[in-house]
C-alpha cells in the first residue's frame, strides 16, 4: 500500500468516472456519542478536502451492479458508515441513519478536467462532514483497466479503516461470485460509537499526564508544536504541495530493521534519533512534533471502521536511540487517555499556523493485509494548508515518506533542507549514500 495525492493519482487520461449514490434521506435513528476528534474535525464545518480515499485495481473487470451490492453489504457491516452529523442550536450531534440502495451516476468532466480532477470534485461534494451519508463509491473505467475508489469524510475513517473497507469489499465480491452469504466469514465489526462511549467513560488521566501535557504546550508557546524552520507567511492557509520521496528500497529497509535491532530499538525510535539530530543541527532545538497515535488497543477494534486516531506530542531532546524509544513510549502514553478533559482548559486542542506533525505507519505489521495484485493506493485530497505533515510509510517494497506543506518559497526551501538531511541520516544508518531529494 502506497500513498499518493489526488494531484498525482495515476488514472487513465480519458477514464469515465461514475459513482454509486446511496440514499440516506429516510428516518433518523438514535443519537450516538461524538468523539473528541470528530468534534474538532466536523466542528470546522464543510470544506473541500476533508476526506480520505483508497483506490485499487481489480484483477478482473467488475460488474457495476454487483459492486454496488457488495458495497451496500460493507456499509451494513460498519456502524459509522450509517451515521450522520447535524448541528442543533450550536451543538454537534451524531445519529444513526438508514443507508438505502441508490443508483450509478456518471460524473462528466468540465472543459479541461481530467479524471483525477473529477474524482476530487465528487469527493469534495459528497464526502463532506454534514453530508448524509458522507461517503461515496466511485469507479474509473479506462480502455484497459478499472479503478475502484472508496472515499469518506475523515470523521468516519482513518488509514487503517480504509484497508478494512477494501478487504471487506473484495471478500464480499468473492462471496457473491461463489453464491455464498456475503461477508459470512469476515470477523465481527464493532461500531466506532461503542469505542467513543467506552473512551468517554474512562477515569480522568493521571496527574503526571496532565502535567506533562501542560509542560509540552508551555514549551511550544501555548500551542501544539510548530515546524522549526521558516514556512513564510502562513497566517492564512496556502495552496498545498504534496511530495512523495522514496528513501529505502526493500533490501535497504531490511538492513535498517537489522540496524535498529542491533541498537536495541525498533525502526521508529531509530528514525526519531535521526530526526532529533537533524533538528538540533539545523535549528538548535529539540524535536517537537504532533504524533498521531491509534487507540485500537483491544482485539475487537482490529476489524472496525472509524477514526481510532488521536493526536499526541513527540518530544525528543537526545539522539540516543534508547532515549528516543523512551520519547516514543511517552508520546503513546500521552495519547492513551481521553483528551477532552485535558484540553478543556485550553478551549480544545490549541493549534496555530505552522503546526508540525509526523506519522508512522508500517503496513507490514497491520493485521489487515491486501493482495499486492490490487495495486492499492491511499489517496489524499488537495486542500489549502498552513502546517507541515510527514507520513513515513513502510511496505514490502521499502520506506517512503509523503509530505504536505504550504506552497511558499520559504516552505519549499525549508522542507527540502529538512527532508534531505533526514533521508541522508536514515540511509547512513545502513551505509547507503544520500539521495538527491527534490521537492516541488
Amino acid at each position: 500500500m502506497r500513498q499518493t495525492s489526488i494531484g498525482s493519482f495515476p488514472l487513465p487520461e480519458h477514464g469515465r468516472v461514475s459513482g454509486y449514490a446511496t440514499d440516506a434521506t429516510g428516518t433518523t435513528g438514535r443519537e450516538l456519542p461524538v468523539s473528541f476528534d470528530q468534534d474538532r474535525h466536523v466542528g470546522a464545518g464543510p470544506r473541500p478536502g476533508s476526506w480520505m480515499a483508497v483506490a485499487f485495481t481489480p484483477p478482473q473487470p467488475l460488474d457495476r451492479e454487483q459492486l454496488a451490492t457488495a458495497w451496500l453489504a460493507v456499509i451494513a457491516r460498519h456502524g459509522t458508515l450509517h451515521t450522520a452529523f447535524t448541528r442543533d442550536a450550536g451543538t454537534l450531534r451524531l445519529h444513526e441513519v438508514e443507508v438505502a440502495p441508490g443508483c450509478w451516476v456518471d460524473h462528466l468532466p468540465t472543459t479541461g478536467q481530467g479524471p483525477a480532477a473529477v474524482v476530487q470534485s465528487v469527493l469534495d461534494t459528497t464526502c463532506s462532514p454534514y453530508e448524509r451519508p458522507s461517503h461515496r463509491l466511485l469507479m474509473v473505467e479506462g480502455e484497459r483497466r478499472q479503478t475502484v475508489i472508496i472515499g469518506a469524510d475523515h470523521a468516519h475513517v482513518d488509514a487503517w479503516s480504509m484497508l478494512v473497507l477494501v478487504r471487506d469489499l473484495i471478500a464480499i465480491l468473492a462471496d457473491l461470485d461463489e453464491g455464498r452469504t456475503p461477508g459470512a466469514d469476515l470477523p465481527p465489526a464493532h461500531p466506532f460509537a461503542e469505542h467513543t462511549a467506552l473512551l468517554a467513560a474512562q477515569p480522568p488521566a493521571p496527574e503526571d499526564v496532565r502535567t506533562r501535557w501542560a509542560e509540552i504546550l508551555e514549551r511550544a508557546g501555548g500551542v501544539m508544536p510548530l515546524f522549526p524552520l521558516s514556512l513564510g507567511d502562513v497566517s492564512r492557509p496556502q495552496p498545498d504541495i504534496v511530495d512523495v520521496v522514496d528513501i529505502l528500497d526493500a533490501a535497504e529497509l531490511a538492513a535498517y530493521g537489522d540496524r535498529a535491532t542491533e541498537l536495541g530499538v525498533r525502526m521508529l525510535p531509530l528514525t526519531v534519533s535521526v530526526m532529533t539530530r537533524v533538528t538540533r543541527e539545523l535549528t538548535g532545538q529539540p524535536l517537537r512534533a504532533v504524533m498521531p497515535v491509534h487507540s485500537r488497543n483491544e482485539e475487537r477494534w482490529r476489524d472496525a471502521v472509524g477514526w481510532f486516531i488521536t493526536n499526541s506530542v513527540l518530544e525528543s531532546d537526545s539522539p540516543d536511540p534508547q532515549a528516543c524509544a523512551t520519547a516514543v513510549k511517552d508520546a503513546i502514553r500521552l495519547g492513551s487517555f481521553p483528551l477532552a478533559p485535558i484540553m478543556a482548559p485550553y478551549g480544545g486542542m490549541p493549534t496555530a499556523p505552522g503546526m508540525f506533525a509526523l506519522s508512522w505507519l508500517d503496513n507490514r505489521r497491520l493485521p489487515v493485509a491486501l493482495p499486492a495484485g490490487l495495486s492499492p493506493l491511499q489517496v489524499s485530497a488537495s486542500l489549502p494548508t498552513d502546517g507541515v505533515m510527514f507520513w513515513f510509510l513502510l511496505n514490502d517494497d521499502g520506506m517512503h515518506v509523503r509530505c504536505r506543506y504550504p506552497d511558499t518559497a520559504e516552505a519549499r526551501t525549508s522542507i527540502s533542507t529538512w527532508l534531505t538531511a533526514v533521508s541522508a541520516g536514515i540511509r547512513a544508518e545502513v551505509g547507503r549514500p544520500p539521495l538527491e531529494v527534490r521537492v516541488a
